[in-house]
This record gives structure tokens, sequence and C-alpha cells, in this order.
């Protein structure tokens, strides 16, 4: 339990930017134990309170078949979180937060065509465990409409929907005694209808007047559009100052943060600025799961020269099993773009070039398959009978993009400066 909430962390940050002392959170994807362990490890490093993001795809109940990652379900997810805590030794806050909830954002729900009623139900089914599991900030997302496809959502359906999610979770989470939780609305996909300053303030406006008639909290997060957008392993996008500090000026009059989704590789510059366009959280995931596979493919790489010189008998073959799994997913299609979203697993199994783009795009979505574990076990001890300790090198490869995040996003010292903001003693 973090000794503040997502809410008064965020109120923090908001009068530490107004007082010139501004800092960004950083929400990380959890793409594995590892990234757990890396993130906890600097945590301790330069006290700051990590967040980390889950979609309703890497972790959710069992009923839904659970998550990618390591086959989480939300209390999976929140145990493993507390013990890679403890293990690092980090005594400070940390937050557990849902990234995309609501309706359709299970892929098999959104391709199955689910009807609103049903996908609706499954929504609220998902928050409860969450709620259940101790998440400290729930995101209403219910802008991935099957019905919808190549259409804006309106945004007075967007409304609705927000607000109905946000009434029931508050319902329930009452009933159920369960501590107060902090809302994130708002999305980057340009369906949902917030592509622009107006609709922005305007979604704001309405959203504030309708919560406010049913006694409900304002959200703490509204995901703005900055101008970010990653495709492949790039971003492809490009961090608009004034649109930033348009939009977190609109959010800050409500008492409000401005998050940013689709962080991944940013320059440091383009990191910095986030500072003065007072950007109070980014999401940051893709970029760290694609980190750890490139660690995996230098470690196969390693084994297979000391093979080659004697030191070995043989090799795991990691990379083959990992390439093969990675693109069987066909989850690579959603960072592909132009024509290879048309692209057939047959296509790039039998092309090498693109077969290694599409691994390093997507190996992170196959590491809980019991086929990559097993390699991966295989070559930790192969290299671990040469002197060689393979998973300590994938950790601390992790580390190196996070901390340029934390380092460019002034983190440094972040939990002493929320204590200081909220009760004026570090």
């Amino acid at each position: 339990m973090s000794a503040h909430s997502m809410k008064e962390t965020v109120d923090a940050l908001l009068k530490l930017s107004e007082k010139g002392d501004p800092a960004t959170l950083i929400g990380i994807g959890p793409m594995s134990t590892n990234l757990l362990q890396a993130t906890f490890e600097l945590a301790c490093e330069y006290d700051f309170p990590p967040m980390f993001i889950a979609s309703r795809n890497q972790v959710d109940s069992d009923e839904f078949g659970s998550g990618y990652v390591n086959g989480w379900d939300q209390r999976r997810f929140a145990d493993a979180i507390g013990a890679a805590a403890a293990a690092a030794g980090y005594e400070g806050d940390y937050y557990l937060c849902r990234d995309h909830g609501g309706p359709w954002q299970r892929d098999e729900e959104r391709n199955a065509h689910l009807p609103e009623d049903e996908a609706m139900e499954r929504a609220r089914r998902s928050y409860l465990a969450d709620l259940e599991a101790g998440f400290d900030l729930l995101m209403i997302d219910p802008t991935k409409d099957p019905y919808q496809i190549g259409k804006v959502i309106p945004l007075e359906l967007v409304l609705s929907r927000t607000v109905e999610l946000i009434q029931w979770c508050e319902d329930t989470r009452k009933e159920l005694g369960l501590p107060e939780v902090a809302y994130e609305v708002g999305t980057e996909e340009t369906n949902g209808g917030l592509t622009s300053a107006d609709k922005y303030e305007s979604f704001v406006e309405q959203l504030a007047a309708e919560l406010g008639a049913r006694g409900l909290p304002m959200p703490s997060f509204i995901v703005g559009q900055t101008g970010t957008l990653v495709r492949m392993t790039e971003q492809a996008g490009r961090f608009d100052y004034a649109a930033a500090r348009s939009l977190s000026a609109m959010a800050e009059r409500y008492g409000v943060g401005l998050k940013e989704h689709n962080g991944d590789y940013l320059d440091d510059a383009a990191m910095l600025v986030h500072l003065p366009a007072r950007v109070t959280a980014a999401n940051v995931a893709p970029q760290f799961g694609t980190e750890e596979t490139r660690a995996y493919l230098e470690l196969d790489g390693l084994e297979a020269r000391l093979v080659a010189e004697g030191a070995l008998a043989g090799a795991s073959g990691l990379r083959a099993v990992l390439l093969d799994r990675a693109i069987r997913t066909e989850r690579w299609r959603k960072w592909m773009v132009g024509d290879d979203t048309e692209l057939t697993v047959d296509d790039i199994l039998a092309d090498d070039a693109l077969a290694a783009r599409v691994l390093d795009i997507c190996g992170h979505y196959v590491f809980n398959d019991e086929g990559v574990k097993a390699k991966t076990a295989e070559l930790y001890a192969n290299l671990a009978s040469c002197g060689i300790d393979a998973r300590r090198y994938v950790v601390d490869r992790v580390k190196q993009p996070v901390r340029r995040y934390i380092e460019c996003f002034r983190l440094k010292g972040a939990n002493a400066r929320i204590r200081e903001a909220l009760h004026g003693v570090r």
C-alpha cells in the first residue's frame, strides 16, 4: 500500500510544476519480471514512484484468458510487483494502473464484434478484479468500438460510456468498502475524437459537468495528443510543445494532469521539453520490451560464438524459437505501416530481413511462451557454465532506456519532493 494515493501524487506534481519544480511520471508497461526488477532497482537509486500500466491484453482476469505477460491476472500481477519491490528493498510509493480498460479492449472481444451490452459487462467484471486487486488508477477508455471502424466515435458516446463506467466503479468500490481510486480518461487513438484542442476542451467541460452532477470524482489524468506516435521501433511522431502546453493548461484548470501515451523512443530533447510543457505523466511500453528482446538476441549471438570457439558443446537455439513464436502471434500488425499490415505469417517467415524486423517489434509478446521460457532457461544455464550471469545482463540492459526517462523527466528525488509538497517535510 502506497503512503500517498495516485490522486495525492498528481495533486503534488501539479503544485510542484506551478512552483517551477516540474517532474513527469513515467508509466511503465510491465513486459516481464526482468523489467519489474530493473524498475525497482532504479526506484531505489533515484527515489521516484513507478507507475505500472497494464492493458487488458497484458493482464486480465482468468475468466477472460488472463494476459500475455506471464499469464498474470490482476492479483498475480499485484503480487509480482510487490515481490519485486521487496526483493529490491524499495519502500517508497508505486502504483498499479489499468491502461485502456473498457469494452472491446481485449483483441478477441473486438474481433468477435461482441454486442455492446456484453462488451460493457465484461469491462465491468474486469474493473471489479482491478478494484479487488488494489489497483490505484483505472483508465476508462470506451473508444475501441468494432461497430465504428473507420469512423470518429461521437464524443457524446465516449462521454456517456465514460461516465457510466466511472459511476459503476465508484458504486462498486464503495459497496465493497475499498479505498478511493484515481481515474484516467480520454485516448490517444484518433478514432476517440480528441484530436484537437477545442474537442479536448469540450470533452473536459462536459465531463466535469456530468461527473459533478452525479457527485463523482474528476479523473486525475486526461489523455491528450501531444504529437507522439509509435510505429515499428521508432517514434514516428513529433512532440508538439505548443499543443502539449495548451492541453496541460486546460487540464490544470480542472485540477487534472495531462497524460501522454506513445512516449516510446523519444530523444533526450523531446523528453526534456515535457517539463516546461507540464506533461504530468507519459506512458512508455513497447520500447522496454524491444530492449529486452535485443538483450536476448545479443546473448544468443554470444552463445553461438562460445560454441564456435569450443567453450560450449551446444547452443540453446533461443532466437529461432523466439522468432517463430513472435511472428505467429500476429501482434506485430498494430505496429506496422502501409502495405506491411497486409502481410501473412508465411510472407514474413520467408523473408529473413523482414522476420528480423518483426522479431524486434514483438518478441516481448511471447516471453511467457513455454517453448521460449525453456530455451531462455537453457541459454542462461549455458552461459552460466562459462561464468556469465545472463539474467543480470538482461536486467542491466533494460535499465538503460528506463534510466534515460527517469533522468530527463526529472524524477530523481521525486518521492521526497512529493512528500514536501503534500506535508511540508522531506
